[in-house]
């Protein structure tokens, strides 16, 4: 820490705050907590039932991101098929929103550590040519100095960078993933309260 200078700091907060960011959203992402099994059905037996009312859609919304949306729909299930699709994707578009939350931060880590790094290097070639300029070249120890330090940073801002920017890659496509199973869900839920198709 202390051979790649002051940079270091900055790279290493980037890290932390990236793990916390890779942790939470890889917990958040859990299929069963998002996309739970099962939730159609339970809501089939609701309607036939005549169950679905303010305490239930209250209930279906606090289930999960899937709840959040089918509520949203349910809520206009005596409306138009197009009210009801309407309704399902305005809700949809917070809960995409909610599920993107830290990724623009997590991208941004992947694109700034690198340059944090390759600002050490120079910062670090910088004090070699200083060094030379004043005691010319024959300390090498005080070349060294220089030389390390800029390699240091750029390694760290890599380290950093390269994970970053794999999760972040893999954490997009885990959203993208989860988005068209609810999409997926709550079209087949407009279809079967419109007697489109059996459930």
């Amino acid at each position: 820490m202390k051979a790649g200078g002051w940079l270091i700091w900055p790279i290493m907060a980037c890290s932390v705050v990236a793990m916390a960011i890779i942790l939470d959203r890889l917990w958040a992402y859990r299929t069963h907590k998002v996309t739970p099994t099962g939730l159609l059905p339970r809501i089939w037996q609701a309607e036939q039932n005549q169950q679905i009312d303010g305490p239930y859609l209250a209930e279906l919304r606090n289930h999960s991101p899937l709840g959040r949306i089918l509520a949203a729909g349910l809520i206009n299930r005596r409306k138009s098929r197009q009210v009801m699709k309407e309704a399902i994707e305005e809700e949809g578009r917070q809960v995409v929103h909610e599920l993107e939350r830290y990724l623009n931060t997590l991208g941004t880590i992947a694109a700034i550590t690198p340059l944090l790094g390759l600002l050490g290097t120079v910062i670090g070639m910088i004090k070699v040519f200083a060094a030379i300029t004043d005691a010319g070249v024959g300390n090498p120890a005080v070349l060294a100095g220089g030389i390390s330090e800029a390699l240091i940073t750029t390694a760290a801002g890599l380290s950093v960078a390269i994970p970053a920017l794999m999760f972040h890659r893999y954490l997009s496509g885990r959203v993208d993933k989860l988005v068209v199973q609810m999409e997926e869900q709550a079209l087949k839920m407009v279809a079967v309260m419109h007697g489109e198709r059996e459930n």
